[in-house]
This record gives structure tokens, sequence and C-alpha cells, in this order.
């Protein structure tokens, strides 16, 4: 199998087994067969220069990529063809990133014609306006979007930056809510994304990164508070499973398929707040050497009672001899 030397970017799709979409500096997209160690599809007409990114939709159904020549595609990934096309989503002359997220819109990340930043949604049924356009900051580095479609949630990650923007991606103007921001010392020159499966349910995470810096790689851990170590059923929906459910070859002669979802639930461990019994052995033997072995604990009790009856034989007598004290005064 002929891999592209240099990748924009590569990716399996989320229905079909062993099908990897690759696109390359080298202007072309292919999709393998991965099964036969073959390029079953090759793009290479549609794009006049470099591909910035490229990803797949829900079901597999459909590619998305930008490219250097301005434009956003959309495209049917077994005929090659373009479905829908938009040019220039942003003004500026920066890099381009898109990605799809909820119903199929697109979300992406650009720049104005004044170097600022920005992001964007659009409905690709009606690409001549987009539904929300919004400007950052005027920062140099390229914003790389990650979709969570579980929870709505848009993170943007900028090359260079030291903070992770948040957004919700709703039905309701301005379609993109800003949440917060993560903010750290260090610049990222990259980040990767873990899928949710990979969580950890029980502590409410909800999204896992790994930044990459000169000489290390930083996993950076996004959690929701909640005081109940009950499952979040709000926070973890059925998600994606790892099952593919349409086989590579046929995926190709044109089967669809929709993601197989799985429940969180099942890995979910949950803690407990029973306290086990902890032996101090240091205090055990503390106590040991000081009280010493014990025998006869009839005769240890004898003993006691003797002298509480003497001890209060004694107090007696001496209320008694204050008694006579203060008469004689």
């Amino acid at each position: 199998m002929v891999i592209p030397s240099v990748w924009a970017s590569s990716a399996g799709t989320p229905t079909a087994h062993n099908v990897l979409m690759s696109a390359g500096c080298d202007n072309v997209v292919i999709l393998w067969n991965v099964a036969r160690g073959e390029a079953a599809v090759r793009i290479d007409s549609l794009h006049t220069d470099l591909i910035y990114s490229a990803c797949w939709n829900s079901d597999g159904s459909q590619i998305l990529t930008s490219c250097k020549d301005k434009k956003l595609r959309v495209l049917d990934p077994r005929k090659g063809t373009v479905i829908a096309e938009k040019d220039k989503p942003h003004e500026g002359s920066r890099p381009v990133r898109a990605v799809f997220v909820s119903e199929g819109k697109i979300l992406t990340t650009g720049f104005s014609r004044m170097s600022e930043r920005q992001v964007a949604l659009w409905d690709p049924k009606s690409f001549d306006e987009p539904l929300t356009l919004q400007e950052l900051d005027t920062s140099s580095g390229v914003l790389l979007p990650f979709f969570d479609p579980d929870t709505g949630i848009v993170y943007l990650c900028g090359k260079g930056d030291s903070s992770i923007r948040y957004f919700e991606v709703t039905d309701e103007a301005p379609y993109v809510h800003y949440l917060s921001m993560y903010s750290s010392k260090e610049s990222q020159k990259g980040m990767g994304y873990m899928p949710k499966r990979g969580l950890e349910v029980n502590k409410c995470e909800i999204a896992r990164f790994y930044k990459l810096h000169e000489r290390k790689c930083e996993p950076i851990v996004m959690t929701v508070p909640r005081k109940s170590d009950l499952f979040q059923e709000d926070l973890y929906p059925d998600t994606v499973g790892p099952e593919p459910s349409v086989e590579a070859d046929d995926w190709f002669a044109g089967k669809e398929g929709k993601p197989i979802l799985i429940s969180l639930k099942d890995g979910f461990v949950a803690t407990t707040k029973n306290k086990e019994f902890k032996v101090i052995k240091s205090l055990m033997s503390t106590t040991s050497a000081s009280s010493g072995p014990r025998h006869g604990n009839g005769a240890d009790v004898q003993a006691l009672q003797n002298e509480v009856k003497e001890l209060r034989e004694m107090v007696e007598e001496l209320t008694k001899r204050v008694s006579e004290l203060e008469s004689k005064n």
C-alpha cells in the first residue's frame, strides 16, 4: 500500500470498517481500503492547491475539505464529486479549518482581511451567508476546532496559544455561544483529542486533550463538578462506539450505515464512600507494649474493686473530718 509522504489530515470513517481517508499536501484526497491494502478512490482533480483540513460527517456519507485556494467543499466520497462549495468563507489569506457539527452544519475558523481570527457557522443548504460570524482576537495562530456531538461543545485550540476556548453550538441565534476558556503558561504546538469512550466517566470528565510541547505531551482534562457519585446521564448520552456498521467492500459498493452507539454506563465504576477499616500497626504495637501480657482477668477486676472501695472509705473519712472542723469554727 502506497501512502503519501506528506499528510495534511487522515481519519477513518465513523461507520465503515477498514476505510481510511487521507488528504495530503499533494492536493489529493484518497480513500483507502485497508483490508485490501489499496487506494479505492482517488480525488485528484478538485483541489487546485494545498488541502488544509479534511473530515467526515457523522455517518460517513460526506467529506468536508478546506483548501488554500480559499474554497470550502462538501464531497461525495465514493463518487468524488462536489455536493456543495463555498468560496472565501473567510476573507483573510491565512489557513481555514472546518468541521461538521450538529445537524450537518459546518463550523469554520479563519481570518478577516485585518488578520482578526474568526469563527463562523454555515448551513451547506444555503452557503450564501453564514448563520453567524464572530471575531475573536488578533492572534496569528491557526484555530483548530474539535467538536463533541454528545454535548454540542466545540473547542478551539490555537497553534502557539496557551489557551483553549470552548463554545456551545445550538439552533438559536447567535448559534455559537461562548462558554469559557482554559489557560496555561506554556504555548501549544499542536493538540490531540481523546474519543469520548476513552474518558473517565466516574470523574465526570467531558473532554481530554493532549497538548504538544517542544519536548513533551501534556494531558489536559476537563471535568464538570458534580456532588453525586451516580452516573451522570446528562453528560454522557449514548455515544459512537468502536464497532463499525458496514464492511469496506460493502461501503465502497454504495451501502450506507449509521454509527453504532454505546452507553458509557457499562464502563462506569462507582466510587464508594464507605470507609475501609484500617489497622494502624504502629498504634497497635505501642498499645501492646504499654499494656503488656495480661493473665487472670478476674483477679485484675477484683483488685480494682478493692481499690475503689478503699478510695470511697478515704473520701468518707475526709468528708467527716471536714464537717467536724467546720462545726468547731
